[in-house]
Order: structure tokens, then sequence, then C-alpha cells
């Protein structure tokens, strides 16, 4: 697997934490039951529902191993030592369209933290990359799937 270092929040990386801890108990005690009781039901070459339980385990140890990498490569970000001058990781950044005079508070957060619905976007996206770097006042010239779009950094805030 890939050495991807990933920065994320305190509370995003609480969340992953909790996911992980909920998989590796909750999660792998329901399988475990769920294969005892096919097991019960007799013939194993024959059963339907144990090989239902035993891929549904597959499936649980390949996400926790998945999140366990997540885990060993992800940094908390010292918000104490973000720049608001600048946009960054963690900046709410509020954003005005040139062309229809709409602004929009977006703040930049890691890949897997991203959620447009709560305004966290990713710096990986094309608006997060293109705004990464900008100062309050700077014009930021960004290819979406909608063609290009022109936004001016209206203010920035950690």
């Amino acid at each position: 697997m890939s050495k991807k270092v990933s920065y994320y929040t305190k509370e995003g990386l609480d969340k992953l934490k909790a996911e992980l801890n909920t998989l590796k108990t909750k999660g792998r005690a329901d399988i475990a039951r769920q294969i005892a009781e096919a097991r019960d039901k007799g013939d194993l070459s024959e059963n339907a529902e144990y090989d239902a339980a035993k891929d549904a385990q597959g499936h649980l140890e390949a996400k926790i191993a998945q999140l366990e990498e997540l885990m060993s490569n992800a940094r908390l970000i010292d918000e104490s030592k973000l720049d608001a001058s600048t946009v960054s990781i963690l900046s709410k950044v509020t954003i005005k369209n040139k062309k229809n005079g709409a602004s929009v508070t977006y703040t930049l957060v890691s890949e897997e933290e991203a959620d447009l619905k709560a305004g966290k976007i990713s710096t990986k996206s094309p608006i997060g990359k293109g705004l990464l770097g900008k100062k309050k006042g700077d014009l930021a010239k960004i290819s979406t799937p909608a063609g290009e779009l022109e936004f001016e950094v209206v203010s920035i805030a950690v």
C-alpha cells in the first residue's frame, strides 16, 4: 500500500478512530455470530448463508485494513500554527463568483473529511486546488466540469 500522508482535524481523526474501533469490536462480533449461525445449519459445502457470511467477513477485514493504513499515515493539524493570510488546509474561505456575484464559504479539508453539505471541500478538488496559496483579494481561475470559473477570495479565516 502507498504511504500517502493525510492531514486531519481533531474531529476528523476522532471520527476515523471511532469507526475503526466500531468495526474491530461490534463489526467482528456480528460477523462471527453470523458465521456461527450459518455453520450450525449443516453442510458447509452447500451453505449459501455461510458463504455470504465469510464474504462479509472478508469485506470487513479489508475495510479495517484500509482504515488502519489511513490511521498509520494520518497527521493531526496544529490549528494554532495555521496562517490566515493565505488559503491552506483548514482555512475557512469566502469566495465570490465573478460571473454571477454569488458568494459561498468553504472550509478546505483533507479528501477523507470532505462533505459538501457541511461546506467542507477537499484540497484536492478543482476549487480547493485553485484556492490554495491565494490571499484575500486574489482572483482564482478554476477549471471545473462546467468550464473555467473566476472567483475572488473575499475573506480567509482559520
